[in-house]
């Protein structure tokens, strides 16, 4: 059953695409998900100036490397990829359930509230105010807004889920499961840190969280979106409906021990961390079923991946997402993590996960969908085609040196080297890793002037953007 196929099913009673879906929210979401994406590479730019000792704003307290750190990665998680899956929940979710979600209202006033705890997480980062977890920075006082947000997006879209009767596809299980996951995952990191444990207990929680924040909020999100949109793109149903679930069940059973694999030689209980080894093995095999799944409903469609640029975004995320499983089967392993332990390895997975699967996703649904919402073609499909190829090769390039530039630190601390020498030794792959960063910004400024562009050429066509065909493809 393809998602088109569930919505025909209940042909009889089909509402109209403009009854279900509020186009202008998806914009919307958006335009704020690639303007904090705009921030967040901007803060990794002025990171990464900052290793080869290029800073550009010296003695300015506010605007320090730790502060612009924090802004990265936060603006990348909760401003890039939560805009972006709001947005195309918006769009994926009415014409999967066939029914609205649950009020219209709520759903500006939470895009509203997320601006407001994103921008106000910022510029607490700013003034010194952080947690000390990682990606659980967010200043205490924003912690409880953001926690009742979570609450309103789970009502939001589970009272359509909710309401579907009959068996739910794939992409409903992965978006159910989701909106409960990420609520839990949040109060974890950002309320039993703070509050309940310390110590060794809190660093185990920690590491948990970080990666149940990919894990449980991300992925899910992310593959959900893909069984939604590749069956529609290929015209075909995914190749098998049993490796579909196969794949959602591996990841809520095997997933949420394994975030503490980051963290081997560590304090923490020796019988955690051979927990995680275990969890992150059996989950690889999960992966492989999936990828394979994609594969076979890829198989036999002549060569359509290459020729259809938001397909060629989702297999070439894909490809990336294999690559970083296979990271993980090497990292796991006690002899491979005694070598790669806090080096720049960790900090090439983490933007490979990021970038190289998760942002090129939504920047290939955002690809598919904003014709269809504006109602008219790209400004220049060959600045389509740029960006693809600039932040895939970007990505590529950065990813690959990171990985290797991290090899060559472990080797260098087990070498029992002083501290410099893995310095020095470090600055050529920073400086190739800075240059791999401004290709990919540059290409993300060329996609915000083509969306914009975009638009101002459908305001000439066509005055209301709300209005599109029902089961556009």
């Amino acid at each position: 059953m393809t998602p088109q196929s569930h919505e025909i099913t209940a042909n009889q009673t089909m509402p109209r695409h403009e009854d279900l879906v509020d186009g202008r929210i998806v914009l919307w979401y958006f335009i704020a998900a690639l303007t904090f994406m705009t921030v967040s590479m901007l803060a990794g730019l002025l990171m990464g100036l900052q290793l080869i000792r290029h800073n550009p704003l010296p003695a300015i307290e506010l605007l320090s490397p730790g502060r612009w750190r924090m802004i990265h990665t936060n603006a990348i998680a909760y401003g890039f990829l939560a805009n972006g899956f709001l947005g195309i929940m918006h769009w994926v979710v009415p014409r999967l359930t066939l029914h609205p979600v649950f009020d219209r209202r709520l759903s500006y006033l939470i895009f509203f509230a997320w601006q407001f705890v994103v921008l106000a997480t910022a510029v607490g980062l700013m003034f010194g105010q952080a947690q000390g977890v990682e990606w659980g920075e967010t200043p205490v006082w924003i912690d409880p807004l953001a926690q009742l947000g979570l609450l309103l997006v789970a009502i939001n879209f589970g009272a359509p889920i909710l309401q579907v009767k009959g068996p739910l596809y794939v992409t409903l299980w992965y978006y159910l499961a989701a909106l409960v996951w990420t609520f839990l995952t949040y109060a974890m990191g950002n309320f039993v840190t703070e509050y309940f444990v310390c110590g060794s207990s809190a660093g185990a929680i920690g590491g948990l969280f970080i990666h149940d924040l990919v894990g449980l909020f991300v992925t899910p999100l992310g593959w959900g979106m893909l069984y939604y949109f590749v069956p529609i793109l290929l015209q075909r149903p995914m190749w098998s409906h049993g490796l579909s679930l196969v794949g959602f069940w591996g990841l809520a059973f095997f997933y949420p021990l394994q975030g503490i694999h980051h963290f081997l030689y560590t304090p923490i209980p020796m019988f955690l961390q051979y927990g995680a080894v275990l969890s992150t093995i059996a989950l690889e095999f999960v992966v492989i079923t999936v990828i394979i799944n994609f594969l076979g409903t890829l198989y036999g469609t002549g060569g359509r991946v290459v020729r259809n640029l938001p397909l060629r975004y989702f297999y070439t995320g894909i490809m990336f997402y294999f690559l970083t499983c296979l990271q993980c089967a090497l990292q796991v392993t006690m002899t491979f993590q005694a070598l790669i332990h806090f080096t720049d390895w960790v900090v090439g997975h983490a933007h490979m996960v990021m970038f190289g699967v998760f942002s090129l996703w939504q920047l290939g649904v955002m690809t598919y969908l904003v014709p269809r919402i504006l109602k008219t073609e790209w400004y220049s499909e060959t600045w389509c085609e740029w960006h693809f190829w600039a932040s895939s090769g970007g990505l590529m390039v950065m990813a690959g040196d990171l990985i290797l530039g991290g090899l060559f630190q472990g080797w260098s601390w087990a070498a029992l080297h002083p501290w410099e020498t893995s310095i020095q030794l470090s600055i050529p792959f920073w400086s190739v890793r800075l240059v791999a960063g401004l290709v990919m910004f540059s290409a993300q400024i060329l996609f915000v002037v083509n969306f914009y562009m975009t638009w101002q050429k459908s305001r000439n066509l066509l005055p209301a953007i709300n209005v599109v065909s029902p089961l556009a493809s």
